[in-house]
């Protein structure tokens, strides 16, 4: 019998992308950069307003612990509080801190005012446990991702720093919302993406994906906001924007935080997407670029499903207290969902929702041309194979030439 056909393949991997495209991508992104780079110089804030002082001239908030709870003393009740500089001092009952709620030893700040004996509940001291959380979210992200997570928690905290140093004050000095809400978004896609993934072709790819879902979200909340006559003055917090900030854009500043609420999942897809390609092509590298989009969009139909549910039941999460309130009264599903409020959040939802959907398939086909099929083979040691020649068209994983 002769012996088994032998072909010689490639086993170093897939020829991901040629030089002429790592030019043209290079080319692409040192352009991306010099427009963000020269967008944050100009909308620098260099004349933001000052920040006021949050207390009473003479007043200040100290921290204590819980010594005793008297619920009833003729006037509604009060906390005794040792200070941490030995000091006792009564605390009325405060609507905010019901004496239902407080127990001895539980941390609090309060607010004493000068020439009286007693202070005022100010809040809750979170230091400590928010501190554990912190230290849990670290440890678990580093002792899973290893370095790379500890990239991904410095690009978090560069981009969070960028947002505070930036971003607010920016807006505070009423530079047009929307460009600085696309300025923002570009310098923390490349601060995380690059920090927490490498550069590379595949990351850049994930990144040209962003920055597409990006432009439709900022498209579509440009329209959608006055098309649907959204006010936000009539949001408790945003109706105090301005007398803080005479002049300022309200429905810029509801563009810009719908923008930037669409960077994280947007960038949570892409780079699924195009590791997804990269994986599935390493796995065959003679697939066919037609082979590898279909299967990857396999998996990016899953993401699609499950993310937009993701989005629309965080909403529902945050807001369960007012829909809780709303489904008290006698509206129908539809007459809620118009009301100004939560139709700011259906537009939200439905602007990243469909910046999201078209991101994948657009992500994933960018991703599939660079990552090209294995070019001819050069010499090495023969395998034995089960087939006389490969097909490129075989599904991915199918591999049209496996060894013996």
């Amino acid at each position: 019998m002769d012996p088994a056909p032998v072909v010689a393949h490639s086993h170093d991997g897939p020829t991901l992308a040629g030089p002429a495209v790592r030019w043209l991508l290079g080319v692409v992104m040192t352009v991306l950069v010099l427009v963000t780079v020269v967008g944050a110089v100009a909308l620098w804030p260099r004349e933001a307003p000052a920040r006021l002082p949050w207390l009473d001239p003479g007043a200040s908030v100290v921290t204590g612990t819980v010594a005793a709870v008297v619920v009833s003393d003729g006037a509604g009740g009060h906390l005794v509080v040792k200070l941490d500089s030995n000091e006792t001092v009564n605390v009325p009952a405060d609507p905010s801190a019901p004496l239902s709620e407080a127990r001895v030893g539980q941390r609090v700040k309060v607010m004493t005012l000068p020439d009286q004996p007693d202070a005022y509940f100010f809040d809750y001291e979170r230091g400590m446990p928010l501190l554990l959380l912190a230290v849990g979210f670290v440890a678990v992200v580093v002792a899973v991702a290893r370095w790379k997570g500890v990239a991904a928690l410095a690009g978090l905290a560069t981009a969070l720093a960028f947002v505070w140093s930036f971003t607010l004050p920016a807006l505070a000095s009423r530079h047009d919302p929307l460009l600085v809400a696309l300025v923002t978004a570009a310098v923390v896609m490349f601060v995380v993406v690059y920090l927490a993934h490498g550069i590379s072709v595949k990351t850049t790819t994930a990144l040209l994906g962003t920055f597409v879902g990006i432009a439709v979200v900022a498209t579509l909340a440009w329209w959608a906001i006055p098309a649907a006559s959204l006010t936000p003055l009539q949001d408790e917090v945003m109706g105090q924007l301005p007398s803080q900030f005479p002049g300022i854009d309200a429905r810029g500043i509801l563009l810009c935080g719908m923008v930037l609420a669409g960077v994280g999942v947007l960038n949570d897809v892409t780079i699924t997407q195009a590791s997804t390609v990269w994986e599935l092509r390493t796995a065959a590298p003679a697939a066919s670029r037609a082979a590898i989009y279909r299967q990857a969009m396999r998996v990016g139909r899953d993401h699609i499903a499950s993310t937009v549910y993701t989005i629309a039941f965080a909403y529902v999460g945050t807001a369960l207290a007012m829909l809780l309130l709303a489904s008290r009264l006698d509206f129908t599903i539809l007459q809620l969902l118009t009301f100004n409020t939560i139709a700011e959040e259906v537009v939200a939802t439905l602007v990243a929702s469909t910046a999201l959907v078209a991101t994948i398939p657009l992500t994933t086909a960018l991703a599939a041309w660079l990552a090209s099929p294995a070019t001819a083979p050069g010499p090495e040691r023969p395998r034995r194979v089960m087939h006389d020649s490969p097909d490129p068209d075989a599904p991915v994983g199918d591999s049209a030439g496996t060894s013996l």
